[in-house]
Formats: C-alpha cells, sequence, structure tokens
C-alpha cells in the first residue's frame, strides 16, 4: 500500500473530493484526520473507514479560524505523533452573481475559506514536517483557477491564487523534504456543484474519486520528482474537447 504508515490531514473531508480522498488515503494504509465543518458528518466518514479496517479521527475545524487550525494540528500530532500529508480541499463557493451584486460579506467569506484557509492550514503543519524533514501538501485549486468567467467571482480568483500560492509555497520548503503541489479539477459530481449549478450536473461531470485518484498521487512517495506543480485533471471538460462552458452558465439557459 502506497501510504502505510503516513498520518494525513484532509480538510473538507466529510463531503466531496474530500470524502473521497480521506477513502482513497485510508485503503492505501494512511491514518487520516477528517475535518470538517460539522462533526457528525465527519464522524460518518470515520465510521465507514474503521468499518472496513483502517485508522482515522473526526476534527471539526473552520479553515479560516486561526484557532480551529491550531487545534486541529494539535489533536493530529496528539493523536499520531506525526503529520506527513495534508490536503486543502475544504471551499465554499456562490451561485452565479456579477461583480456589481457581490457583497463583501460574501466576498470575504469565499476569501477566508478558499485561500486564508490554506494559508493557515500549510502554516499550521510545516513546522511539523520541516522537523520530519518530510511532508506533502496538495491545494485543491479548478479548472476556474486556469482562466476567468462572467458570474464566478470571487471563486475562480481564489483558485488561480492558490496555483501561485502552491508555487511560492513549494520553492520555500523543498529544502526541508517537503513537496507542495495544486490539482485542478474540471466539473466534479460533488453536492457543491449540484448546490450552485441548480440541482445540475452536466453530463461531463467526473467521480470525485476520480479527482482522488490524483491527489493519492501527489501524496505518495511516486510523485517525488514533483513539486510546485498544478495538475489539470478537468475530464471530459477539457477545452480541446470542446465542452468547457461554466457549469452556472449552464444551468442559466
Amino acid at each position: 500500500m502506497r501510504l502505510t504508515g503516513k498520518v494525513a490531514i484532509v480538510t473538507g473531508g466529510s463531503r466531496g473530493i474530500g470524502r473521497a480522498t480521506c477513502l482513497a488515503f485510508a485503503r492505501e494504509g494512511a491514518k487520516v484526520v477528517v475535518v470538517g465543518r460539522d462533526q457528525s458528518n465527519c464522524e460518518k466518514v470515520v465510521a465507514q473507514i474503521t468499518s472496513a479496517g483502517g485508522v482515522a479521527i473526526a476534527v471539526r475545524a473552520d479553515v479560516s479560524s486561526e484557532a480551529d487550525v491550531a487545534a486541529m494540528v494539535s489533536k493530529a500530532t496528539q493523536q499520531f505523533h506525526r503529520i506527513d500529508i495534508l490536503v486543502n480541499s475544504a471551499g465554499v463557493n456562490l451561485m452565479y452573481k456579477t461583480v456589481a451584486d457581490l457583497t463583501l460579506d460574501e466576498w470575504n467569506w469565499v476569501i477566508a475559506t478558499n485561500l486564508t484557509g490554506t494559508f493557515l492550514c500549510c502554516r499550521a503543519v510545516i513546522p511539523v514536517m520541516t522537523a520530519q524533514r518530510y511532508g506533502r501538501i496538495v491545494n485543491l485549486s479548478s479548472i476556474g483557477g486556469r482562466r476567468g468567467a462572467a458570474g464566478r467571482t470571487p471563486y475562480r480568483p481564489t483558485k488561480a491564487a492558490l496555483i501561485n500560492f502552491t508555487e511560492c509555497l513549494a520553492g520555500e520548503v523543498k529544502k526541508y523534504g517537503i513537496d507542495v503541489n495544486a490539482v485542478c479539477p474540471g466539473p466534479t459530481n460533488t453536492d457543491m456543484l449540484r448546490d450552485i449549478a441548480g440541482g445540475n450536473v452536466p453530463p461531463d461531470a467526473v467521480p470525485p474519486e476520480d479527482i482522488a485518484s490524483v491527489i493519492l498521487y501527489l501524496a505518495s512517495d511516486e510523485s517525488r520528482a514533483i513539486t510546485g506543480t498544478a495538475v489539470d485533471a478537468f475530464g471530459a471538460a477539457n477545452p480541446i474537447l470542446g465542452s468547457n462552458i461554466d457549469v452556472a452558465q449552464r444551468s442559466k439557459k
């Protein structure tokens, strides 16, 4: 198994890509810290892991809270004594909305979760990984991080910023044995997609398990030649296939 002996924190681990990643990691032998804002949903994922013979704990945390993130890392190290992998999967989005109609509270909410939350989690685990001289960090960007689209502020700007943040951080921590990469999923069959698309799932949406497989590769030692890289995982929504239409815009047609 590719992650035997490793300890992984997965934010946004109670649903969608995060949940699929927790399950994939556990199958590959990792001890998993399932993090989310809803304790009961995190515990459901833990129950699924433990019933299959894996090891996991649930931690309630809002990644936009510095105190919650510090407590998350403290609980992980107290329970497992190390942190080998961090996956920043927690994220929020809005329905289609123009900049002119966007409120400051909405802007701040998305920025705080998607961008500041990733920063806080990375900053919190770096001392642990530096002491170990080993670590893998995977940040969740998006196909929306590659290009803008009407009505997709502030979500897409946060995902674009995460690509640059990944490159900056990778340059700082490689000397400590820490690799940092990002994954840019295309439309993925998750609750978030259904929420912003009015319940409609486009036919080219990929299963979250497919994205989890990419994350698993970047979290494993098989990816040791890769750092500071954003891996596109667009699936059938790849623009070269002519189907890159924003999901929220589809729902309005």
